[in-house]
């Protein structure tokens, strides 16, 4: 590992340890304390309600950790927020489009393989058709994995190509 990936690694952590749990925690604590203690003893109305602060949390932690929840929920399940957030890592990281390729990939050569092999148990013989889609498909899998690397855009582009046939279907 080089010195600089290793800077970038522990770079990396910090900002996910910072971000998902210590600023995560630092904000819930802070929030809790300032509603309380600059408007919560301020109004008498509010304060009756809530009359100490340890009851305050309580309250508040009861019903908006149930609402954080459906609101992750929805984040994730009911809105094209989270597909934005998938779609930009594919877009801007190449393990993620190799990956996705090389899935796509694997189905469709265990696809032709399967069909090959039934039509040989079959004893049948190949159409021409047959024969020229698994030569197209092995001459697009060569050139594909001649031409890619992960720094250039071979993934993303023949992902997007695949995107396109599966919609014009």
């Amino acid at each position: 590992m080089k010195k600089q990936n290793f800077i970038f690694r522990l770079w990396y952590y910090f900002r996910n340890g910072w971000s998902t749990y210590f600023a995560f925690i630092f904000a819930a604590i802070n929030t809790l304390t300032v509603t309380y203690f600059l408007a919560i003893e301020k109004y008498p109305t509010l304060q009756a309600i809530f009359p100490n602060f340890p009851q305050y949390v309580l309250v508040v932690s009861i019903i908006g950790i149930p609402i954080l929840i459906l609101i992750g929920y929805a984040h994730f399940k009911r809105s094209q927020a989270f597909k934005s957030e998938a779609d930009i890592a594919l877009e801007v990281n190449p393990y993620h489009a190799r990956i996705i390729v090389n899935s796509e990939l694997n189905l469709k050569i265990n696809t032709l393989i399967l069909n090959l092999i039934n039509k040989t148990s079959l004893s049948d013989s190949l159409s021409d058709k047959e024969k020229k889609e698994i030569e197209n498909f092995r001459i697009e899998l060569e050139k594909l994995t001649k031409s890619r690397t992960l720094m250039n855009k071979s993934d993303q582009l023949y992902f997007k190509k695949l995107e396109q046939k599966k919609s014009s279907k």
